[in-house]
């Protein structure tokens, strides 16, 4: 009897498992492993917004529970996520815009406080700890304080360059991760400003890469020094994807001396997704992670699923050590605050029942069983574009292909001089164990 594991998703059956029946080979490799290796991946995730939390508290307690339990504990049959992104202040799936100091020239912040977050985040981030202790937390701002701002407005607009509120906005970031670090909240890494590319009608600040080096090396990078913030500096979340935008941003920060020095890492969303490949060939042993998984329309289609997978497979394979979904949880019709309806991992639907979507399986299919600490596999053949591998720490092996033709296909894999086949369910998402 084999000891593989098998699991299948299509359009219609998710998360089916297959019984793995040894087969002769065609001695025709359509995949291999090359005996390279790549980065390490340090965990999946979710974004911890307002209007999740505001769905599950719609839920029966015993359901609320169950769904936290499949998003967070290691234990369970579920995603078991561990690498998460918050919200500093309002994003656009808060229910209302906020930031944590609204007082107007309060340099010193002195009435910095998060007390908004304690009626619909802390809560939903305490819930996942309880479960996963060990979660890597993230925040990032989607709008800084509204009078830090041309216009005063927590969306569109720029922040204010002068030396007062550059300062400010250092210690802006300081008493965010030390007063999430009083409630037992410990924030790993901060990211400067989510899509600084993008002047948007819900909370947004553009910037360009002369203010990140700046701001980064002279006043964020100092603060953080001086305070002793434990939290590392991350440039992005960058969402443009062209080789000028690269040059402006990475490559500008990069080779800043006192920038660079206090920067650990970037992270890319959206149309980022272009720069992946300039980055691995550039910076490789830089570390970069997807911040925010593209969002769909709301409905939560099969076609979305799929493209999902081609971002996890596009993302993984160009590096970064963690991929990170938008939000978790929404309610029926995924609309934000500002209109906009998107998808998520699970619906909590209008009768006060859930449903697990297409993308919870996708997202399933690489967080169930590539643990972190997991080393990513080098392959070649016919089928790479369309797959993944990795080997966890106890020596096991995880393949994630996917088969994108609307008849079953034959793949025939064969991993340091053993060869396995097998026969792939049309438009399918496989993970298999080894």
């Amino acid at each position: 009897m084999s000891n593989i594991k098998w699991f299948s998703t299509t359009e219609n059956n998710y998360w089916q498992q297959i019984d793995y029946k040894p087969s002769e080979a065609a001695d025709k490799t359509d995949l291999r492993s090359t005996g390279e290796t790549d980065q390490i991946i340090d965990g999946f995730g979710g974004c911890f917004n307002e209007l999740g939390q505001i769905a599950l508290e719609k839920l029966s307690e015993e359901d609320h529970q169950k769904l936290l339990d499949l998003l967070f504990l290691p234990d369970a049959d579920g995603l078991q996520f561990n690498y998460c992104r918050t919200p500093m202040g309002s994003s656009d799936f808060a229910e209302r815009w906020y930031s944590y100091d609204e007082t107007e020239d309060d340099y010193a912040m002195e009435n910095f406080s998060i007390d908004r977050d304690r009626k619909y985040l802390l809560p939903y981030i305490k819930s996942a700890l309880k479960r996963n202790p060990d979660i890597k937390m993230f925040g990032s701002p989607w709008s800084p304080p509204t009078w830090m701002k041309f216009p005063k407005a927590y969306n569109f607009g720029t922040l204010n360059w002068d030396e007062k509120t550059l300062k400010a906005y250092a210690l802006y970031f300081a008493k965010y991760v030390e007063e999430y670090e009083k409630e037992g909240v410990k924030i790993n890494q901060v990211h400067i400003q989510n899509e600084p590319f993008s002047d948007q009608k819900f909370p947004s600040c553009k910037w360009t890469g002369e203010q990140f080096v700046e701001f980064i090396g002279n006043y964020l990078g100092p603060v953080f020094e001086e305070k002793g913030i434990k939290a590392d500096i991350f440039l992005g979340t960058l969402n443009s994807g062209n080789v000028s935008s690269f040059n402006e941003y990475v490559n500008a920060l990069m080779h800043d001396p006192k920038a660079s020095k206090y920067t650990k890492g970037v992270s890319f969303q959206w149309a980022g997704k272009n720069m992946i490949p300039l980055m691995k060939e550039s910076f490789p042993d830089v570390y970069t992670i997807q911040s925010e998984n593209e969002c769909g329309d709301g409905w939560n289609a099969w076609g979305n699923a799929v493209y999902t997978y081609s971002l996890l497979r596009h993302y993984l394979t160009y590096g970064v050590r963690a991929y990170v979904y938008w939000n978790m949880v929404l309610s029926e019709g995924g609309l934000s605050t500002w209109g906009w309806r998107q998808n998520s991992m699970i619906t909590v639907l209008d009768n006060g029942t859930y449903k697990l979507n297409p993308e919870f399986y996708i997202m399933k299919h690489f967080s169930r069983y590539v643990k972190p600490g997991a080393v990513r596999l080098v392959i070649a053949g016919r089928w790479t574009s369309n797959s993944v591998l990795f080997r966890n720490a106890d020596g096991s092996l995880v393949l994630i292909t996917y088969n994108p033709f609307k008849t079953a296909q034959t793949l025939e894999f064969t991993h340091l001089g053993k060869t396995y086949l097998f026969e792939l369910p049309a438009d399918s998402v496989n993970t298999i164990i080894l």
